[in-house]
Protein backbone atom coordinates (compact mmCIF):
# COMPACT_ATOMS: atom_id res chain seq x y z
CA UNK A 1 0.00 0.00 0.00
CA UNK A 2 0.76 3.41 -0.81
CA UNK A 3 1.95 5.97 2.04
CA UNK A 4 0.14 9.41 1.73
CA UNK A 5 3.91 11.23 0.78
CA UNK A 6 4.33 8.33 -1.88
CA UNK A 7 0.73 9.36 -3.06
CA UNK A 8 1.30 13.13 -2.83
CA UNK A 9 4.47 12.46 -4.79
CA UNK A 10 2.52 10.49 -7.72
CA UNK A 11 -0.01 13.21 -7.79
CA UNK A 12 2.30 16.13 -8.35
CA UNK A 13 4.04 14.12 -10.69
CA UNK A 14 0.46 12.71 -12.56
CA UNK A 15 -0.54 16.42 -13.17
CA UNK A 16 2.59 17.60 -14.32
CA UNK A 17 2.88 14.86 -16.67
CA UNK A 18 -0.47 15.39 -17.47
CA UNK A 19 0.41 19.21 -18.33
CA UNK A 20 3.31 18.73 -20.28
CA UNK A 21 1.76 15.77 -21.92
CA UNK A 22 -1.35 18.15 -22.82
CA UNK A 23 1.70 20.83 -23.72
CA UNK A 24 3.13 18.20 -25.83
CA UNK A 25 0.59 16.90 -27.70
CA UNK A 26 -0.70 20.13 -28.89
CA UNK A 27 2.71 20.63 -29.98
CA UNK A 28 2.46 17.46 -31.89
CA UNK A 29 -1.22 17.97 -33.39
CA UNK A 30 0.51 21.68 -34.42
CA UNK A 31 4.04 20.01 -36.12
CA UNK A 32 1.40 17.11 -37.64
CA UNK A 33 -1.13 19.35 -39.21
CA UNK A 34 1.57 21.71 -40.48
CA UNK A 35 3.32 19.02 -41.90
CA UNK A 36 0.30 17.31 -43.21
CA UNK A 37 -0.84 20.55 -44.33
CA UNK A 38 3.13 21.15 -46.14
CA UNK A 39 2.66 17.67 -47.70
CA UNK A 40 -0.87 18.49 -49.51
CA UNK A 41 0.24 21.33 -50.83
CA UNK A 42 3.72 19.81 -52.30
CA UNK A 43 1.43 16.52 -53.42
CA UNK A 44 -1.48 19.35 -55.12
CA UNK A 45 1.60 21.18 -56.84
CA UNK A 46 3.47 18.16 -57.84
CA UNK A 47 -0.15 16.49 -59.24
CA UNK A 48 -0.85 20.29 -60.88
CA UNK A 49 2.46 20.76 -62.43
CA UNK A 50 2.06 17.61 -64.04
CA UNK A 51 -1.08 17.75 -65.16
CA UNK A 52 0.06 20.72 -67.60
CA UNK A 53 3.13 19.29 -68.37
CA UNK A 54 2.78 16.05 -69.04
CA UNK A 55 -0.28 16.04 -71.84
CA UNK A 56 1.53 18.20 -74.50
CA UNK A 57 4.89 15.99 -73.71
CA UNK A 58 2.23 12.41 -74.27
CA UNK A 59 0.57 13.58 -76.80
CA UNK A 60 3.68 14.22 -79.08
CA UNK A 61 4.90 11.04 -77.31
CA UNK A 62 8.21 12.59 -76.72
CA UNK A 63 9.47 10.12 -74.20
CA UNK A 64 12.55 11.90 -73.13
CA UNK A 65 10.47 14.91 -72.12
CA UNK A 66 8.39 12.85 -70.74
CA UNK A 67 11.48 11.65 -68.80
CA UNK A 68 12.59 14.90 -68.11
CA UNK A 69 9.68 16.02 -66.67
CA UNK A 70 9.23 13.17 -64.15
CA UNK A 71 12.85 13.99 -62.61
CA UNK A 72 12.24 17.34 -62.47
CA UNK A 73 9.34 16.71 -59.88
CA UNK A 74 11.01 13.94 -58.21
CA UNK A 75 13.65 15.51 -56.44
CA UNK A 76 11.60 16.21 -53.12
CA UNK A 77 12.12 13.40 -51.23
CA UNK A 78 8.08 12.71 -50.52
CA UNK A 79 7.64 11.75 -54.07
CA UNK A 80 8.83 7.99 -54.22
CA UNK A 81 7.22 7.01 -58.08
CA UNK A 82 6.13 8.39 -61.06
CA UNK A 83 4.49 6.46 -63.97
CA UNK A 84 3.06 7.59 -66.67
CA UNK A 85 0.55 5.98 -68.65
CA UNK A 86 -0.41 6.39 -72.17
CA UNK A 87 -4.43 5.88 -73.19
CA UNK A 88 -2.93 2.98 -75.64
CA UNK A 89 0.31 1.49 -75.28
CA UNK A 90 -0.12 0.86 -71.61
CA UNK A 91 3.05 2.24 -69.57
CA UNK A 92 4.57 4.86 -71.05
CA UNK A 93 7.54 6.24 -69.00
CA UNK A 94 8.40 6.06 -64.97
CA UNK A 95 10.71 6.72 -62.28
CA UNK A 96 11.46 5.25 -59.26
CA UNK A 97 13.14 6.21 -56.05
CA UNK A 98 15.34 3.24 -54.56
CA UNK A 99 17.05 2.31 -51.58
CA UNK A 100 19.61 4.07 -51.86
CA UNK A 101 17.95 7.41 -53.48
CA UNK A 102 18.79 7.12 -56.76
CA UNK A 103 16.37 7.08 -59.90
CA UNK A 104 15.90 4.37 -61.17
CA UNK A 105 13.62 3.93 -64.53
CA UNK A 106 10.45 1.79 -64.29
CA UNK A 107 10.30 -0.85 -66.87
CA UNK A 108 7.22 -2.67 -66.06
CA UNK A 109 4.46 -1.37 -63.26
CA UNK A 110 5.07 -2.55 -59.88
CA UNK A 111 3.35 -1.45 -56.90
CA UNK A 112 5.57 0.91 -55.35
CA UNK A 113 5.31 2.07 -51.85
CA UNK A 114 3.85 4.75 -50.30
CA UNK A 115 -0.11 6.50 -51.15
CA UNK A 116 -0.74 6.37 -54.67
CA UNK A 117 -2.62 9.22 -56.26
CA UNK A 118 -3.93 8.81 -59.95
CA UNK A 119 -4.33 11.68 -61.98
CA UNK A 120 -6.14 12.21 -65.86
CA UNK A 121 -4.34 13.76 -68.22
CA UNK A 122 -5.64 15.72 -70.75
CA UNK A 123 -4.28 17.83 -73.78
CA UNK A 124 -6.63 20.61 -75.34
CA UNK A 125 -6.70 20.02 -78.91
CA UNK A 126 -7.04 22.78 -80.78
CA UNK A 127 -4.48 25.34 -78.77
CA UNK A 128 -4.85 28.45 -77.30
CA UNK A 129 -5.81 30.19 -81.18
CA UNK A 130 -8.19 28.01 -82.23
CA UNK A 131 -11.74 28.70 -81.91
CA UNK A 132 -13.44 25.57 -80.38
CA UNK A 133 -10.75 23.54 -77.66
CA UNK A 134 -11.58 20.29 -77.89
CA UNK A 135 -10.03 18.21 -74.69
CA UNK A 136 -8.68 14.76 -75.44
CA UNK A 137 -7.36 12.32 -72.35
CA UNK A 138 -4.06 11.40 -73.12
CA UNK A 139 -3.76 9.01 -70.67
CA UNK A 140 -3.33 9.50 -66.82
CA UNK A 141 -0.43 9.64 -64.47
CA UNK A 142 0.02 7.86 -61.06
CA UNK A 143 2.57 9.30 -58.35
CA UNK A 144 3.16 7.43 -55.05
CA UNK A 145 3.87 10.12 -52.09
CA UNK A 146 5.77 8.96 -48.75
CA UNK A 147 4.82 9.89 -45.37
CA UNK A 148 8.54 8.50 -44.05
CA UNK A 149 9.92 12.23 -43.53
CA UNK A 150 6.64 13.55 -41.88
CA UNK A 151 6.46 10.11 -39.57
CA UNK A 152 10.51 11.04 -38.57
CA UNK A 153 9.66 14.32 -37.88
CA UNK A 154 7.08 13.36 -35.49
CA UNK A 155 8.59 10.46 -34.29
CA UNK A 156 12.02 12.98 -33.36
CA UNK A 157 9.01 15.92 -31.57
CA UNK A 158 7.69 13.08 -29.52
CA UNK A 159 11.09 11.72 -28.27
CA UNK A 160 11.84 15.42 -27.59
CA UNK A 161 8.89 15.68 -25.41
CA UNK A 162 9.05 12.50 -23.68
CA UNK A 163 12.69 13.35 -22.55
CA UNK A 164 11.59 16.82 -21.23
CA UNK A 165 8.85 15.22 -18.84
CA UNK A 166 11.02 12.30 -17.38
CA UNK A 167 13.29 15.06 -16.49
CA UNK A 168 11.00 17.10 -14.98
CA UNK A 169 9.06 14.48 -13.33
CA UNK A 170 13.04 13.55 -11.97
CA UNK A 171 13.48 16.57 -10.81
CA UNK A 172 10.08 17.17 -9.13
CA UNK A 173 9.89 13.76 -7.32
CA UNK A 174 13.77 14.37 -5.71
CA UNK A 175 12.44 18.11 -4.42
CA UNK A 176 8.97 16.51 -2.88
CA UNK A 177 10.93 13.66 -1.41
CA UNK A 178 12.81 16.35 0.76
CA UNK A 179 10.42 18.55 1.37
CA UNK A 180 7.85 16.55 2.24
CA UNK A 181 10.19 14.05 4.81
CA UNK A 182 9.66 16.96 7.99
CA UNK A 183 5.74 16.39 6.93
CA UNK A 184 4.74 13.16 6.87
CA UNK A 185 7.22 11.27 9.62
CA UNK A 186 4.61 12.66 12.43
CA UNK A 187 1.78 10.87 10.32
CA UNK A 188 3.68 7.80 10.66
CA UNK A 189 1.91 6.44 13.47
CA UNK A 190 -1.74 7.55 12.76
CA UNK A 191 -1.36 5.78 9.47
CA UNK A 192 0.19 2.45 11.42
CA UNK A 193 -3.44 2.86 13.90
CA UNK A 194 -5.04 3.02 10.22
CA UNK A 195 -3.76 0.14 9.13
CA UNK A 196 -4.49 -1.62 11.96
CA UNK A 197 -8.21 -0.78 12.00
CA UNK A 198 -8.15 -1.86 8.44
CA UNK A 199 -6.73 -5.64 9.13
CA UNK A 200 -8.16 -6.27 12.86
CA UNK A 201 -11.57 -5.00 12.05
CA UNK A 202 -13.58 -2.69 13.81
CA UNK A 203 -14.45 -5.88 16.77
CA UNK A 204 -10.90 -5.49 17.54
CA UNK A 205 -10.19 -1.79 17.66
CA UNK A 206 -7.52 -0.19 19.96
CA UNK A 207 -7.33 3.46 20.47
CA UNK A 208 -4.66 5.69 19.83
CA UNK A 209 -2.37 7.26 22.43
CA UNK A 210 -3.70 11.20 22.93
CA UNK A 211 -0.84 12.48 24.25
CA UNK A 212 -0.06 15.56 21.64
CA UNK A 213 -1.43 18.35 21.73
CA UNK A 214 -1.15 19.85 18.13
CA UNK A 215 -3.21 19.56 15.02
CA UNK A 216 -1.83 15.70 14.45
CA UNK A 217 -2.90 15.24 18.43
CA UNK A 218 -6.55 16.39 17.37
CA UNK A 219 -6.74 14.15 14.31
CA UNK A 220 -5.73 11.28 16.89
CA UNK A 221 -8.61 12.00 18.91
CA UNK A 222 -10.86 12.28 15.67
CA UNK A 223 -9.76 8.97 14.77
CA UNK A 224 -10.40 7.03 18.32
CA UNK A 225 -14.20 8.71 18.57
CA UNK A 226 -14.50 7.28 14.81
CA UNK A 227 -13.15 3.84 15.70
CA UNK A 228 -15.86 3.99 18.56
CA UNK A 229 -18.94 4.81 16.75
CA UNK A 230 -17.78 2.35 13.73
CA UNK A 231 -18.98 -1.17 14.77
CA UNK A 232 -22.70 0.46 15.34
CA UNK A 233 -22.54 2.45 12.02
CA UNK A 234 -21.37 -0.78 10.26
CA UNK A 235 -24.13 -2.98 12.00
CA UNK A 236 -26.42 -0.50 10.44
CA UNK A 237 -25.22 -0.33 6.89
CA UNK A 238 -24.99 -4.03 6.65
CA UNK A 239 -28.99 -4.15 7.44
CA UNK A 240 -29.75 -1.39 5.49
CA UNK A 241 -27.86 -3.51 2.45
CA UNK A 242 -29.98 -6.36 3.50
CA UNK A 243 -33.12 -4.42 2.88
CA UNK A 244 -31.90 -3.06 -0.55
CA UNK A 245 -31.27 -5.89 -1.47
CA UNK A 246 -34.41 -7.25 -0.78
CA UNK A 247 -36.28 -4.23 -2.36
CA UNK A 248 -34.22 -4.35 -5.51
CA UNK A 249 -35.14 -8.16 -5.68
CA UNK A 250 -39.35 -7.12 -5.68
CA UNK A 251 -38.89 -4.31 -7.73
CA UNK A 252 -37.29 -6.20 -10.48
CA UNK A 253 -39.99 -8.64 -10.23
CA UNK A 254 -42.31 -6.25 -10.45
CA UNK A 255 -41.00 -4.55 -13.61
CA UNK A 256 -40.97 -7.84 -14.67
CA UNK A 257 -44.76 -8.21 -14.40
CA UNK A 258 -45.45 -4.91 -15.73
CA UNK A 259 -43.45 -5.72 -18.87
CA UNK A 260 -45.41 -8.88 -19.34
CA UNK A 261 -48.83 -7.06 -18.92
CA UNK A 262 -47.92 -4.54 -21.58
CA UNK A 263 -47.12 -6.72 -23.99
CA UNK A 264 -50.43 -8.68 -23.24
CA UNK A 265 -52.62 -5.32 -23.65
CA UNK A 266 -50.98 -4.46 -27.19
CA UNK A 267 -50.86 -7.77 -28.71
CA UNK A 268 -54.77 -7.71 -27.39
CA UNK A 269 -54.89 -4.01 -28.90
CA UNK A 270 -54.17 -5.10 -32.27
CA UNK A 271 -56.43 -8.04 -32.08
CA UNK A 272 -59.22 -6.11 -30.83
CA UNK A 273 -58.49 -3.77 -34.19
CA UNK A 274 -58.83 -6.81 -36.22
CA UNK A 275 -62.11 -7.45 -34.86
CA UNK A 276 -63.35 -4.44 -35.45
CA UNK A 277 -62.39 -4.32 -38.92
CA UNK A 278 -63.56 -8.01 -39.53
CA UNK A 279 -67.11 -6.68 -38.10
CA UNK A 280 -67.29 -3.68 -40.29
CA UNK A 281 -66.08 -5.63 -43.12
CA UNK A 282 -68.86 -8.20 -42.85
CA UNK A 283 -71.33 -4.84 -42.46
CA UNK A 284 -70.21 -3.63 -45.60
CA UNK A 285 -69.86 -6.95 -47.74
CA UNK A 286 -73.95 -7.56 -46.50
CA UNK A 287 -75.16 -4.56 -48.68
CA UNK A 288 -73.77 -5.61 -51.87
CA UNK A 289 -74.60 -9.78 -51.63
CA UNK A 290 -78.02 -8.45 -50.68
CA UNK A 291 -78.48 -7.00 -54.17
CA UNK A 292 -76.98 -8.95 -56.12
CA UNK A 293 -78.90 -12.04 -54.39
CA UNK A 294 -82.53 -9.81 -54.96
CA UNK A 295 -80.97 -9.36 -58.67
CA UNK A 296 -80.63 -12.82 -59.04
CA UNK A 297 -84.22 -13.65 -57.74
CA UNK A 298 -85.54 -11.22 -60.41
CA UNK A 299 -83.71 -12.58 -63.18
CA UNK A 300 -84.89 -16.05 -62.18
CA UNK A 301 -88.63 -14.76 -61.77
CA UNK A 302 -88.35 -12.83 -65.35
CA UNK A 303 -86.81 -16.31 -66.85
CA UNK A 304 -89.46 -18.35 -65.46
CA UNK A 305 -92.22 -16.38 -67.36
CA UNK A 306 -90.23 -16.28 -70.44
CA UNK A 307 -90.16 -20.22 -70.27
CA UNK A 308 -93.50 -20.28 -69.47
CA UNK A 309 -94.25 -17.95 -72.28
CA UNK A 310 -92.18 -20.57 -75.15
CA UNK A 311 -93.96 -23.73 -73.37
CA UNK A 312 -97.26 -21.98 -74.59
CA UNK A 313 -98.41 -20.04 -77.69
CA UNK A 314 -98.52 -16.27 -76.61
CA UNK A 315 -94.82 -15.60 -77.06
CA UNK A 316 -94.47 -12.20 -78.07
CA UNK A 317 -91.65 -9.94 -79.25
CA UNK A 318 -92.43 -7.46 -76.25
CA UNK A 319 -92.05 -10.28 -73.94
CA UNK A 320 -88.43 -11.16 -75.24
CA UNK A 321 -87.81 -6.94 -75.06
CA UNK A 322 -88.84 -6.98 -71.53
CA UNK A 323 -86.70 -9.82 -70.35
CA UNK A 324 -83.51 -8.74 -72.04
CA UNK A 325 -84.24 -5.78 -70.58
CA UNK A 326 -84.49 -7.30 -67.12
CA UNK A 327 -82.51 -9.37 -68.07
CA UNK A 328 -79.86 -6.88 -68.55
CA UNK A 329 -79.94 -4.76 -65.31
CA UNK A 330 -80.17 -7.48 -63.17
CA UNK A 331 -76.56 -8.82 -64.73
CA UNK A 332 -75.34 -5.58 -64.62
CA UNK A 333 -76.66 -4.90 -60.80
CA UNK A 334 -74.86 -8.72 -59.79
CA UNK A 335 -72.38 -7.90 -61.66
CA UNK A 336 -71.00 -4.47 -60.19
CA UNK A 337 -72.08 -5.51 -56.36
CA UNK A 338 -69.83 -8.66 -56.89
CA UNK A 339 -67.15 -6.86 -58.17
CA UNK A 340 -67.77 -4.11 -55.20
CA UNK A 341 -67.79 -7.07 -52.85
CA UNK A 342 -64.59 -9.06 -54.15
CA UNK A 343 -62.68 -5.78 -54.20
CA UNK A 344 -63.56 -5.68 -50.15
CA UNK A 345 -63.28 -9.33 -49.46
CA UNK A 346 -59.72 -8.97 -51.57
CA UNK A 347 -58.44 -5.78 -49.30
CA UNK A 348 -59.93 -7.50 -45.70
CA UNK A 349 -58.22 -10.73 -46.63
CA UNK A 350 -54.58 -9.02 -47.92
CA UNK A 351 -55.07 -7.17 -44.38
CA UNK A 352 -56.04 -9.51 -42.03
CA UNK A 353 -53.26 -11.83 -43.57
CA UNK A 354 -50.73 -9.36 -42.91
CA UNK A 355 -51.55 -8.28 -39.69
CA UNK A 356 -51.90 -11.81 -37.91
CA UNK A 357 -48.20 -12.43 -39.44
CA UNK A 358 -44.79 -10.98 -39.24
CA UNK A 359 -44.00 -12.00 -43.22
CA UNK A 360 -41.89 -9.31 -44.36
CA UNK A 361 -42.18 -9.21 -48.58
CA UNK A 362 -41.75 -6.45 -50.94
CA UNK A 363 -45.47 -4.69 -51.62
CA UNK A 364 -46.30 -1.35 -53.76
CA UNK A 365 -46.57 1.29 -51.17
CA UNK A 366 -50.14 3.46 -53.29
CA UNK A 367 -51.69 -0.06 -53.77
CA UNK A 368 -51.25 -1.14 -50.32
CA UNK A 369 -52.41 1.93 -48.87
CA UNK A 370 -55.48 1.70 -51.08
CA UNK A 371 -56.59 -1.26 -49.53
CA UNK A 372 -55.93 -0.08 -45.97
CA UNK A 373 -58.40 2.76 -47.05
CA UNK A 374 -60.76 -0.05 -48.67
CA UNK A 375 -60.78 -2.00 -45.15
CA UNK A 376 -61.62 1.57 -43.90
CA UNK A 377 -64.64 2.63 -45.47
CA UNK A 378 -67.18 0.60 -43.51
CA UNK A 379 -65.81 3.16 -40.39
CA UNK A 380 -65.48 6.13 -42.86
CA UNK A 381 -68.19 6.07 -44.51
CA UNK A 382 -70.55 6.85 -41.13
CA UNK A 383 -68.43 10.35 -40.64
CA UNK A 384 -68.72 13.21 -43.45
CA UNK A 385 -64.65 13.08 -43.08
CA UNK A 386 -62.95 12.70 -47.09
CA UNK A 387 -59.93 10.57 -47.08
CA UNK A 388 -57.39 12.25 -49.98
CA UNK A 389 -54.55 9.58 -51.09
CA UNK A 390 -51.27 11.76 -52.67
CA UNK A 391 -48.77 8.52 -53.22
CA UNK A 392 -46.58 7.92 -56.33
CA UNK A 393 -47.26 4.32 -57.62
CA UNK A 394 -43.43 3.87 -58.46
CA UNK A 395 -42.25 3.76 -54.62
CA UNK A 396 -41.88 0.14 -53.55
CA UNK A 397 -40.99 -1.07 -49.69
CA UNK A 398 -39.66 -4.20 -48.60
CA UNK A 399 -40.50 -4.31 -45.35
CA UNK A 400 -43.23 -5.73 -43.17
CA UNK A 401 -46.81 -5.05 -44.50
CA UNK A 402 -48.75 -6.08 -41.25
CA UNK A 403 -46.85 -3.63 -39.14
CA UNK A 404 -47.54 -0.91 -41.77
CA UNK A 405 -51.06 -1.53 -42.35
CA UNK A 406 -51.30 -1.16 -38.75
CA UNK A 407 -50.15 2.08 -38.44
CA UNK A 408 -51.93 3.39 -41.22
CA UNK A 409 -54.75 2.00 -39.27
CA UNK A 410 -53.88 3.48 -35.94
CA UNK A 411 -53.24 6.61 -37.22
CA UNK A 412 -56.17 7.54 -39.54
CA UNK A 413 -58.47 6.14 -36.62
CA UNK A 414 -56.83 8.28 -34.13
CA UNK A 415 -57.50 11.57 -36.89
CA UNK A 416 -61.30 10.06 -37.40
CA UNK A 417 -61.91 9.90 -33.76
CA UNK A 418 -59.87 12.73 -31.98
CA UNK A 419 -59.35 15.38 -34.62
CA UNK A 420 -63.10 16.23 -35.45
CA UNK A 421 -66.67 17.14 -33.65
CA UNK A 422 -69.36 14.38 -33.94
CA UNK A 423 -70.81 14.69 -37.70
CA UNK A 424 -68.15 17.50 -38.81
CA UNK A 425 -66.97 17.24 -41.67
CA UNK A 426 -63.27 17.15 -42.73
CA UNK A 427 -60.64 15.96 -44.56
CA UNK A 428 -57.49 13.55 -43.70
CA UNK A 429 -54.88 13.32 -46.12
CA UNK A 430 -51.75 10.72 -46.56
CA UNK A 431 -49.28 11.50 -48.54
CA UNK A 432 -45.68 10.04 -49.40
CA UNK A 433 -42.80 10.60 -51.37
CA UNK A 434 -39.04 8.93 -51.46
CA UNK A 435 -36.04 10.60 -50.26
CA UNK A 436 -33.33 8.95 -51.38
CA UNK A 437 -33.56 5.17 -49.59
CA UNK A 438 -35.90 6.69 -47.42
CA UNK A 439 -39.60 6.45 -47.51
CA UNK A 440 -41.77 10.05 -46.10
CA UNK A 441 -44.94 9.74 -45.26
CA UNK A 442 -47.44 12.67 -44.11
CA UNK A 443 -50.60 12.20 -42.43
CA UNK A 444 -52.30 14.97 -41.91
CA UNK A 445 -56.17 16.54 -40.50
CA UNK A 446 -57.36 19.37 -40.69
CA UNK A 447 -59.25 19.25 -37.50
CA UNK A 448 -59.09 21.15 -34.06
CA UNK A 449 -55.71 20.21 -33.22
CA UNK A 450 -53.69 19.49 -29.86
CA UNK A 451 -53.30 21.04 -26.71
CA UNK A 452 -49.60 22.31 -26.41
CA UNK A 453 -49.31 20.66 -22.79
CA UNK A 454 -51.35 16.86 -24.35
CA UNK A 455 -48.09 16.85 -26.49
CA UNK A 456 -45.22 15.62 -24.80
CA UNK A 457 -47.32 12.92 -23.29
CA UNK A 458 -49.18 11.18 -26.03
CA UNK A 459 -46.41 8.62 -27.12
CA UNK A 460 -46.54 7.67 -23.45
CA UNK A 461 -48.50 3.80 -23.35
CA UNK A 462 -51.67 4.33 -21.37
CA UNK A 463 -52.05 8.08 -21.97
CA UNK A 464 -55.37 9.24 -23.38
CA UNK A 465 -57.73 11.86 -23.36
CA UNK A 466 -61.03 9.54 -24.09
CA UNK A 467 -60.41 7.80 -20.38
CA UNK A 468 -63.64 5.96 -19.84
CA UNK A 469 -65.16 6.88 -23.63
CA UNK A 470 -63.72 3.50 -25.03
CA UNK A 471 -60.02 5.11 -25.26
CA UNK A 472 -56.79 2.59 -23.95
CA UNK A 473 -54.07 5.05 -25.04
CA UNK A 474 -52.53 2.35 -26.45
CA UNK A 475 -52.95 3.20 -30.78
CA UNK A 476 -50.10 5.50 -30.89
CA UNK A 477 -47.76 4.32 -28.59
CA UNK A 478 -47.92 0.79 -30.76
CA UNK A 479 -47.40 3.35 -33.60
CA UNK A 480 -44.44 4.63 -31.89
CA UNK A 481 -42.17 1.41 -31.34
CA UNK A 482 -43.17 0.44 -35.24
CA UNK A 483 -42.04 2.84 -36.19
CA UNK A 484 -38.70 3.15 -34.01
CA UNK A 485 -38.15 -0.30 -33.40
CA UNK A 486 -39.64 -2.44 -35.81
CA UNK A 487 -38.48 -0.10 -38.91
CA UNK A 488 -35.27 1.60 -37.81
CA UNK A 489 -37.49 5.01 -38.52
CA UNK A 490 -38.26 8.08 -37.09
CA UNK A 491 -41.81 9.82 -36.06
CA UNK A 492 -42.41 13.47 -35.15
CA UNK A 493 -45.75 15.79 -35.31
CA UNK A 494 -46.95 19.10 -34.93
CA UNK A 495 -49.97 20.87 -34.17
CA UNK A 496 -51.68 24.22 -33.70
CA UNK A 497 -55.10 24.26 -31.79
CA UNK A 498 -58.00 24.97 -34.62
CA UNK A 499 -56.03 24.08 -37.53
CA UNK A 500 -55.01 20.43 -37.50
CA UNK A 501 -52.48 17.93 -36.95
CA UNK A 502 -49.51 17.07 -39.21
CA UNK A 503 -47.73 13.54 -38.55
CA UNK A 504 -44.25 13.13 -40.77
CA UNK A 505 -43.00 9.42 -40.10
CA UNK A 506 -39.69 8.32 -42.18
CA UNK A 507 -38.27 4.94 -42.67
CA UNK A 508 -36.09 3.03 -44.69
CA UNK A 509 -37.25 1.75 -47.86
CA UNK A 510 -35.81 -1.28 -47.40
CA UNK A 511 -36.07 -2.28 -43.66
CA UNK A 512 -32.76 -3.14 -42.22
CA UNK A 513 -32.14 -6.52 -40.66
CA UNK A 514 -31.74 -5.14 -37.16
CA UNK A 515 -35.80 -4.12 -37.68
CA UNK A 516 -36.98 -7.76 -37.07
CA UNK A 517 -37.83 -7.14 -33.48
CA UNK A 518 -41.64 -7.91 -32.60
CA UNK A 519 -43.89 -5.19 -33.20
CA UNK A 520 -44.85 -5.09 -29.84
CA UNK A 521 -42.38 -4.01 -28.02
CA UNK A 522 -41.68 -3.05 -24.28
CA UNK A 523 -42.99 0.46 -23.53
CA UNK A 524 -41.03 3.74 -23.87
CA UNK A 525 -41.82 7.34 -24.08
CA UNK A 526 -41.10 8.93 -27.26
CA UNK A 527 -38.51 11.64 -25.75
CA UNK A 528 -39.68 13.10 -29.44
CA UNK A 529 -42.53 15.18 -29.92
CA UNK A 530 -46.00 13.67 -28.82
CA UNK A 531 -49.43 12.88 -30.85
CA UNK A 532 -52.80 12.13 -29.91
CA UNK A 533 -53.66 8.91 -27.69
Amino acid sequence: MFSIQSRLKLLFVVIVTLVLSISGSYTQYSLGKALEESNQRLRKGVITRLQISLPSALWDLDKSKVDSIVEAEMLPPEVVAIRVYDSSVGLFAGKLRAADGRLVTVERAPEPGGQAVDAPLVFLEGGSASASIKPVSVGRVVINFSRAQIDQALASELMRKVIEVLLLDLILVAALALSLRVVFEPLKQLRDGLFDLATRGSDEVEELPENRRDELGDVIRGFNQIQRRLKSTIGRIREAEDAARRSAQQTAQALQDLRQTQESLLQAERLASLGSLVAGVAHEINTPVGIALTSASVLKAATDELELAVKGAGLKKSDILRYVETASESARLIMNNAYRAAHLIHSFKQIAVDQTSEARRPFALHEYIEEIVSSLQPKLKKTPITLVLNCPEAIMLDSYPGAFAQVITNLTLNCVEHAFEVDTAGEIMISARLDGEVVELHVKDDGRGIAPEVLDRIFDPFFTTRRGQGGTGLGLNIVYNLIVKQFSGTIAVSSTLGQGTHFTLRIPRVTPVDGQAEAEVQAAPAGALGVRA
